[in-house]
């Protein structure tokens, strides 16, 4: 009862902010997202009716605590499903920064999920296997799809599941990610969101947000796909920033990112945006033939770069590449 997956990380375009359930993590409203490859979080997970307490490492680290606690919620579902009592010893790896804004725990709560289904021995198609994913992190339903994937609201497994999208665009994107290290705590601002004065505006707009991401992705037409994901990351800052705790999480170099894309943009007329979700990294989408130009602009920005294409859906490997 072992297996191993892989799972791409999301970069948010129609991002979810707040749960209306913390415990099953129903969001309050639909969220829309793209996968980052080769970007990636690796896990394996064992079941071993043998073994008395549950094991849970992620980069060498045995975890406890709230991320302990998130892990659980995973498990206790999956052994629920499946009707078992074992005890788990549970592996992950990532091969990119974490806890930076680059979506870490949606592809390692995607792998889990993944691997904790397939041990398990359920039989579960990738849109179900999202809803075991949403209990650890509701981004994760989306890493489970992959590609661009919708996550839709509701208050139980039927509804709040995600779907992939079929877009030409997938081919020619580019994602330079322009690394600024600043810890964050997604969490945390999630728990924050509703109390936001802000809130309710976001409530009222991102329905007909999410229609018009899904017309752009069909369209396959990237100005408006990423000039909406570039608006959306600033209501999502507007409403983050002005909860209780009053959040700023940008830093410096992230709002000289902004304008350095920006000008790219204004003065030179190439396909260029940005966007954030809750961290101080910036993602900037643009296009094959203009990643070279957009790297070398961000790069002068004082920041590591890397070049990502979009990833698929969560995949079960080969027992060879298990991390025990």
């Amino acid at each position: 009862m072992k297996a191993t997956a892989k799972a791409h990380p999301i970069q948010g375009l129609v991002k979810y902010h707040g749960m209306r359930d913390e415990e099953l993590r129903l969001p309050y409203h639909d969220s829309i997202s793209v996968c980052t490859a080769p970007s990636h979080s690796k896990t394996t997970a064992a079941f071993d009716p043998d073994r008395d307490e549950d094991v849970y490492v992620i980069d060498g680290e045995e975890v406890t605590g709230r991320g302990a606690e998130r892990i659980d919620a995973v498990v206790e579902h999956v052994r629920n499903l499946a009707g078992i009592d074992h005890g788990v010893r549970f592996e992950s790896a990532n091969n990119f920064p974490t806890n930076i804004g680059f979506g870490s725990s949606s592809s390692g709560f995607a792998a889990a999920a993944m691997a904790l289904v397939e041990a398990a021995g359920l039989d579960m198609t990738r849109p179900e296997i999202s809803t075991v994913a949403r209990r650890g992190s509701s981004s994760a339903a989306r890493a489970v799809t992959g590609a661009f994937s919708h996550l839709r609201t509701g208050m139980n497994d039927k509804d709040c599941r995600s779907e992939r999208i079929e877009t030409d665009l997938e081919d020619d994107l580019r994602i330079v990610a322009g690394m600024v290290p600043s810890y964050k705590e997604t969490e945390e601002a999630h728990k924050e969101a509703a109390e936001s004065h802000m809130f309710e505006s976001r409530m009222a707009h991102i329905h007909g947000q999410i229609s018009d991401m899904r017309d752009a992705l069909y369209e396959a037409d990237f100005d408006a796909v990423f000039d909406l994901a570039e608006k959306d990351s600033l209501s999502l800052a507007a409403a983050t920033m002005t909860g209780p705790a009053g959040w700023v999480y940008w830093q410096p170099r992230t709002i000289e990112i902004f304008n350095a894309v920006r000008e790219l943009r204004n003065s030179e007329d190439v396909p260029v945006y940005f966007s954030v979700d809750t961290g101080a990294s910036v993602y900037i989408n643009t296009t094959e033939a203009y990643v070279d130009r957009v790297e070398e602009t961000v790069a002068d920005c004082g920041v590591d770069t890397r070049v990502w294409e979009v990833g698929g859906p969560a995949q079960i490997l080969d027992s060879d590449e298990a991390l025990f």
